[in-house]
């Protein structure tokens, strides 16, 4: 069986993914690729440094910063957990901020990119709802604003299909305007692992472009188009079908060479016959040339994500309050944040 692979790809917007499936490729760890691994309280953080062209192109994300929080006990709706993983969101994103030269003054404008009527793509405009906003305040009485804050704005600009404007224009002309000096772009994302639908959230400096989590690429928020700094927070909300029957083949797989008699795997082929011995891209393919001429490559959403979309908006909303404004605390954050 011959398959021409070079259409498919797992479908994945975050980076520690895109490292894994190279590092299978590659057979190893890939040069120009620094990784951290902390893991502490339930919650594994990532931080991914991309440093030279070559190792770019292998992974297919752009040389920059990427911090990845893996919280598989999202799931679970626990309001401490959720409270500690704020706290460490907001002391990496911090950290975030003052590695790529962003000071305590700098003007902050929040992008909450998506489609509020789509619950798996609420994510950004759910996050300006709940994010504190300053800049009027500066802007009116600026002698009457108490230390500990800084000026922060918000907008979310709605999608194509709703507005008729690239979100990018909407962005370009309120930067023009307002001369923000940083953005922060927030974006549902799509993943190759339904372990980390829902429970993940990545942090990047390479700006974003909107509509990537399925599929639909428009112009980006990006530094060389705007002009200035854009920090891009995602969550995988969605997985595609083909992505999710090719996870299950691999878990049949382990499960049946777990089970398997002697151990070998030997009756695991039997059962899988020539699926057996394909690799993870030849499957994939494989799944796509059978769903995509019936238009059944859907991109799925899990039964609760209209109860975790709120939840983790809230999360990073907390986590971006305490962030950016000395004033906010732990104790008083829940205050910010409807």
């Amino acid at each position: 069986m011959n398959l021409d692979l070079r259409d498919y790809a797992v479908r994945t917007d975050l980076a520690v993914e895109s490292k894994e499936m190279a590092e299978t490729v590659h057979g190893g760890p890939l040069p120009g690729v620094q990784e951290q691994v902390d893991e502490h309280d339930g919650i594994k953080i990532t931080r991914l440094d991309v440093t030279d062209e070559n190792a770019s192109q292998q992974l297919g994300r752009m040389m920059g910063h990427y911090i990845t929080l893996e919280v598989p006990g999202l799931r679970s709706q626990d309001t401490d957990l959720q409270e500690k993983v704020s706290a460490a969101f907001a002391q990496e994103f911090s950290a975030f901020l003052n590695k790529i030269g962003i000071n305590n003054g700098a003007k902050v404008l929040i992008v909450g990119l998506g489609n509020w009527n789509v619950t798996p793509d609420a994510l950004g405009p759910l996050v300006v709802e709940n994010v504190l906003v300053t800049r009027h305040f500066f802007e009116l009485a600026r002698d009457q604003v108490a230390p500990g804050y800084r000026e922060v704005s918000a907008i979310a600009p709605g999608v194509l299909g709703i507005t008729g404007i690239e979100s990018s224009e909407v962005v370009q002309g309120i930067v023009e305007r307002t001369k923000p000096d940083l953005i922060i772009a927030i974006d549902a994302l799509a993943s190759r692992s339904l372990e980390r639908v829902n429970t993940t959230i990545q942090i990047a400096d390479i700006g974003i472009h909107p509509g990537s989590g399925i599929g639909n690429k428009r112009r980006g928020l990006t530094k060389e188009i705007l002009g200035i700094p854009c920090i891009a927070i995602g969550v995988p909300t969605v997985c595609y079908a083909s992505t999710i029957v090719n996870n299950v083949l691999d878990l049949m797989k382990t499960h049946f060479n777990d089970e398997s008699s002697d151990g070998q795997g030997a009756e695991t082929k039997q059962i899988m016959g020539l699926l057996h011995d394909l690799s993870e891209g030849e499957r994939l393919g494989l799944v796509k040339e059978v769903l995509e001429p019936l238009g059944h490559d859907l991109i799925v959403t899990p039964k609760e994500i209209d109860e975790f979309i709120e939840d983790i908006a809230n999360v990073i909303a907390s986590g971006l309050n305490l962030s950016l404004h000395e004033a906010v605390t732990p104790d008083n954050v829940a205050s910010y944040t409807h």
